[in-house]
């Protein structure tokens, strides 16, 4: 799972971001659900306001508002950064990806861009110079894992390797295992490494990928009950998607938010970073 560093090497996720169409409701929502906090700032990939969700004072995430006029599924975007946004952006599209934000500056700490891979799943690049990225890994609340949910792990492989580095292999133990683990169990899902460190994986689920949606990026944000978070997501007007169940790493469930911006939570059983 990923932690919490002081620099982020490329390819590692460094920044959340969630467009929403009603901002004011999400914030209720993931504060009501991961008790996060809320100052308002810029953030990247859009004109309009942002708001930096915090968790006991540390950043964790960003939200804000849905462009008007934009046509899109809300989803959490995670940002993986880069020594040169400039330079990341061209090789997404020299690797069959595109550019639909930026480059450009943001704060004058950071250089940001938003992109998609080969099969459309978005995510944004960060350059950054002085700011320090989203507190992941540090227990309930906090981010612990991104995966790459697509059609087949193999196609997407090769672009991230070429534009962030990150290399690839067969999964072990993983936050989105369903069953026992083994040889076997889920034989399509890659683990991504930076430099020897683990960011982050991909899954390949063939036909079962949401045809509404498909290609995206899943958060997994670590939560202390995960049969009780699934239970709130409920309540608060979101919805399970897959219940709660047992895996290598933890038990998780996958949810959505009011708007049905996916995403997962698990407990780990570990405490935070």
């Amino acid at each position: 799972m990923t932690e919490a560093v002081a620099r982020h090497a490329p390819g590692t996720p460094s920044w959340l971001s969630l467009l929403a169409h009603d901002p004011a409701a999400s914030q209720e929502f993931y504060h009501e659900l991961f008790g996060w906090d809320y100052r308002q700032g810029p953030g990247p990939g859009s004109a309009g306001p942002h708001f930096r969700a915090l968790l006991d004072g540390s950043e964790v995430a960003c939200i804000g508002q849905m462009p008007r006029g934009r046509q899109c599924l809300p989803a959490w975007l995670p940002y993986l950064s880069a020594d040169d946004a400039d330079k990341a952006a061209e090789l997404v599209r020299l690797c069959g990806g595109t550019v639909g934000v930026g480059p450009l500056d943001m704060e004058g700490t950071m250089r940001v861009a938003i992109a998609a891979d080969p099969t459309g799943a978005s995510f944004g690049i960060r350059q950054t110079d002085t700011r320090p990225g989203v507190r992941m890994g540090g227990g309930p609340g906090t981010v612990v894992w991104n995966e790459l949910i697509t059609h087949r792990a193999s196609a997407v492989e090769k672009f991230y390797q070429t534009v962030f580095g990150l290399e690839a292999e067969p999964a072990g133990e993983h936050p989105g295992a369903g069953g026992s683990g083994g040889a076997d169990a889920e034989p399509d899902r890659l683990t991504l490494t930076a430099h020897g460190r683990i960011v982050g994986g991909i899954h390949g689920i063939g036909d079962g990928l949401p045809h509404d949606r498909g290609s995206h990026w899943l958060m997994y944000v670590e939560v202390a009950d995960t049969d009780a978070a699934a239970r709130r997501v409920t309540e608060l007007g979101g919805r399970v998607l897959l219940s709660p169940h047992d895996t290598p790493s933890g038990r998780t469930a996958r949810v959505a938010d009011r708007e049905g911006a996916p995403f997962a939570v698990i407990h780990t059983g570990r405490r935070g970073a």
